[in-house]
């Protein structure tokens, strides 16, 4: 079933798919039907689901699911993994990919690959309040509080830190 995205309640749970460039206008128009039509169609065990997915800031797309309604099972959390592939063979863009990390530069998404990091926390392309988009929330509320966050407040911490100095444990390191 689907649910307007800015109509899930905050503890809906919620999976982000970055892509690897932005996405046109163009793009999002031509993908928002397939969007509903899979929040229509998304079942758990034969259960409809409360669903709904939205791409945000040109770059993320967002899938979130009620869980008070119904609770994602296996096979369908696989369902919406085999829609995101779809989505990226159409698009010509990768989502599944995880090895880059996205900031917000001005007002542009800019993503680097995590072996860039400490290079560009050395020259001061990132610094500790620089806007960094943790894809590994869960829930539909951290999207207003904590996505983006200040870098220095997730776990790229530890980057900001002088030799030797030990970080508080704040987040573990997404995987």
């Amino acid at each position: 079933m689907y649910t307007p995205f800015n109509q899930l309640p905050a503890s809906a749970r919620i999976w982000i798919y970055q892509a690897s460039r932005p996405l046109t206008v163009t793009e999002q128009a031509s993908i928002e039907p397939l969007l509903q039509r899979f929040a229509e169609e998304w079942t758990s065990h034969g259960r409809t689901l409360a669903a709904s997915a939205a791409v945000l800031h040109q770059q993320f797309l967002v899938i979130g699911l009620d869980e008070a309604v119904a609770d994602a099972s296996g096979c369908s959390i696989d369902a919406s993994v085999r829609f995101v592939h779809s989505l990226e063979e159409q698009l010509g863009v990768e989502l599944l990919e995880k090895s880059r990390l996205a900031f917000l530069l001005g007002e542009e998404v800019r993503l680097l690959d995590r072996r860039q990091l400490r290079e560009a926390v050395a020259t001061g392309l990132i610094g500790p309040e620089t806007p960094y988009f943790d894809n590994t929330i869960s829930q539909h509320g951290q999207l207003q509080t904590v996505w983006p966050a200040p870098a220095g407040r997730t776990w790229l911490a530890r980057y900001f830190q002088p030799t030797g100095t030990p970080v508080p444990h704040l987040a573990s390191e997404p995987g």
